[in-house]
């Protein structure tokens, strides 16, 4: 557990980046630092490896005070992954991955063996081990950045807004990936973020900051949608909170009705289009399964061309399709 206890952070011009900020991130989870320019959330972050310190308060971890020991020591046991991944431009990907275990003095078979490992773990192709960060794209190089940070197997990862600089569509595919990374590794995560839907996307507990350094609430995505604790929050949340809370229903409770008759189905089972007038196909849209939210199934049937969004097994097989009414029905109960 990392905690703060009335943490301020006062530049010599007076200006307050932290106002006495106090909370419990725990272990084995996820908790993001949400807030607009100048909030303090990049402070907060880098406080809790020192590379900024603190003006007074306490910070510590797992009880132990961070300012006990020496900073060095104390960095090379956390993980930090930054914008644009901050890679060496003159070493190669694997040996970006190695750099953190060779300044811990591991051999050269073992070091090669993990940072090859976890390249593999990050979704990279190992064919870009040799290759060097100019010659990956944006995407592959925020890979190298997290097998880089992961690479000493630290209990505590800070990630300051990774994946701001990429594309819409590689973001999503990295979101994804670290929520399936942090299935299978189960590491203790403090992730920095401005956009109110990537924190309640991969947040456990989400902190909202507000200008001044001061905490607003801290609490699981859910409650923080369902009970704003001031009108800043609420604002800051956005109009559209009800919208995002559907990423908290499941949709393995919606009935399902029988496919229809204008689904057209590959040899496999799984959708192909919509037939329409002429034998012409229509675009399926985006589809669902039973492990996702109901937002997934709702932006089914909004980008479908019938107002049917169609439900998809673990294999693409379809199952069954909602509308409009099941998911006002299901809502409603």
């Amino acid at each position: 557990m990392i905690e703060f206890e009335d943490v301020t952070k006062q530049y010599p011009d007076g200006t307050l980046a932290v106002d006495k900020l106090s909370l419990r991130i725990p272990s084995n989870e996820i908790t993001v630092f949400v807030g607009p320019s100048g909030c303090g959330k990049t402070t907060s972050l880098r406080m809790i490896n020192r590379t900024i310190e603190r003006s007074s308060g306490r910070i510590s971890i797992d009880g132990e005070d961070i300012n006990s020991g020496d900073p060095v020591s104390l960095r090379r046991g956390i993980g930090y992954v930054i914008q644009h991944a901050g890679l060496f431009p003159h070493k190669t990907v694997v040996d970006n991955v190695a750099t953190v275990p060779k300044l811990l003095g591991w051999d050269r078979k073992k070091t090669r063996s993990v940072a090859m490992e976890l390249l593999e773990r990050v979704g990279l192709d190992l064919k870009l081990a040799g290759r060097y960060p100019a010659q990956l794209s944006g995407g592959q190089q925020q890979r190298v950045g997290v097998a880089r940070a992961l690479a000493a197997d630290p209990k505590i990862m800070l990630m300051d807004e990774p994946f701001s600089a990429v594309d819409p569509i590689v973001r999503h595919q990295l979101q994804e990936e670290l929520l399936r990374l942090q299935r299978d590794i189960g590491k203790t995560i403090v992730f920095v973020t401005h956009d109110i839907d990537e924190a309640i996307k991969l947040g456990d507990n989400v902190a909202v900051l507000r200008v001044g350094g001061k905490l607003a609430q801290f609490a699981p995505p859910a409650e923080l949608l369902a009970n704003p604790a001031d009108d800043f929050v609420e604002s800051f949340v956005g109009q559209d909170r009800g919208y995002r809370a559907l990423t908290f229903l499941h949709t393995d409770q919606l009935h399902l009705s029988p496919l229809p008759e204008d689904l057209v189905l590959d040899d496999d089972g799984k959708p192909a289009g919509w037939l329409k007038g002429g034998g012409d196909l229509l675009p399926i849209g985006a589809t669902f399964t039973r492990s996702d939210s109901v937002r997934a199934a709702l932006d089914a049937v909004l980008t479908s061309p019938t107002g049917h969004g169609v439900c998809v097994d673990e294999n693409g097989k379809a199952l069954g399709v909602v509308d409009h009414a099941i998911l006002a029905e299901a809502l409603r109960s």
